[in-house]
């Protein structure tokens, strides 16, 4: 029956992985390829570490795990966006008024 076996200790399951460079490309892909782009770093929680969304000027946006808060503002200096922490200034509007965009006309994107 096993009423009193020793229960094995659950293992730490890491739920999330460190950037790569697969992630770092695929920002400076975004930024290379559209007009206006900010960075909104996110904060970390406890399913995801520090993240950056790359906002364009219509709205259309991407999110990446980026190897810290410091390393949002480097990677941001080093394009030359500029970089907000999301936690002080939240997204901007165009960003929610592009996702009302992609519900209402899917077709289109």
């Amino acid at each position: 029956m096993g009423l009193f076996r020793r229960r094995k200790k659950a293992r730490a399951v890491s739920l999330d992985r460190a950037a790569d460079r697969a992630d770092l490309e695929h920002l400076e892909g975004f930024v290379r390829s559209r007009r206006g782009v900010e960075a909104y770093i996110e904060p970390r929680t406890t399913v995801t570490e520090t993240t950056v969304m790359l906002i364009a000027d219509d709205g259309e946006w991407t999110r990446r795990r980026i190897d810290g808060p410091d390393g949002a503002r480097r990677f941001a200096y080093r394009l030359g966006i500029p970089v907000y922490d999301v936690r002080l200034m939240g997204y901007p509007q165009r960003m929610r008024d592009y996702n009302e965009r992609r519900k209402r006309r899917p077709e289109l994107f």
